[in-house]
């Protein structure tokens, strides 16, 4: 059954989308079934793989609120490997539209069932609140990715976010793990980014990835271009450094089915 992984933080501007499209795409680099699911109105991920957002098209609205099977609403991407749910506009309206669905918080959760099997990996990119999308998205995760930037107050926000995962886990009974702690908009040559780095570290220790997100002007560029960093431009720091981060995740995956199987 795929591992299903949130892409969160309440913070917006810290990379959420171009890691779930990147790391979706990288994933799938290394022969990985990898759904990626949009679930933030602004649809970024769904136009950062070329994803025209038509009237027509199915989204995960009409997943959560039209009771439309997720299998129709399934696109591939130019990325073998890589499908999406996409999202649009009217996706604005589902925290509202949620509000008297019975069960609500556990709808996407639901919708995910039937397909699980088909993927490794399934990404939820979330919308940056704390509002009934990303509510849907944590409790049907398996564990939280939570891309940051290496800020003054990035120590502060992600400690809140860290507990609001906890209180998650204690009233949903569920057993949300942390995937990691990716520090992205990396740049080495400033004392702030290092420090807050070290302060990261120091504090969530080995939650923190050991790979980071340069900062990057390609891996700027290429939604605008439809594509994953891999298609865009495979050589920079910033295509090493997502299939570096899919690598550490599939390894420390690994590490988790031995201590398992150890457990046993």
């Amino acid at each position: 059954m795929g591992r299903v992984i949130a892409i969160t933080n309440q913070k917006g501007g810290v990379g959420k989308t171009t890691t779930a499209i990147n790391l979706g795409a990288s994933l799938a680099a290394n022969d990985i079934r990898v759904l990626l699911v949009d679930s933030d109105p602004q649809g970024n991920s769904t136009s950062g793989l070329n994803i025209e957002k038509v009237p027509e098209i199915l989204t995960v609205y009409d997943i959560l609120l039209g009771g439309v099977p997720i299998e129709d609403t399934i696109r591939k991407t130019e990325c073998d490997g890589l499908e999406i749910v996409p999202a649009d506009k009217n996706l604005v309206a589902g925290n509202l539209d949620l509000v008297d669905v019975p069960d609500r918080e556990y709808s996407l959760r639901k919708a995910l069932q039937p397909v699980r099997n088909r993927y490794d990996y399934i990404l939820i990119d979330c919308p940056p609140a704390l509002d009934l999308l990303t509510l849907n998205a944590l409790v049907a995760a398996d564990a939280v990715l939570i891309p940051i930037q290496c800020e003054f107050f990035a120590l502060e926000g992600i400690s809140q976010l860290i507990d609001t995962i906890d209180k998650i886990k204690e009233a949903f009974s569920h057993s949300l793990e942390i995937e990691g702690i990716l520090l992205t908009m990396y740049d080495e040559r400033t004392n702030l980014t290092r420090t807050v780095a070290d302060d990261l570290r120091d504090f969530f220790s080995d939650q923190v990835f050991t790979t980071v997100i340069p900062r990057s002007i390609r891996l700027a560029e290429a939604p605008s271009h439809g594509k994953p960093i891999l298609m865009y431009d495979p050589r920079s720091r910033g295509a090493e450094s997502y299939i570096k981060l899919a690598k550490e995740i599939l390894a420390n995956e690994q590490r988790r089915r031995q201590d398992t199987q150890s457990a046993r």
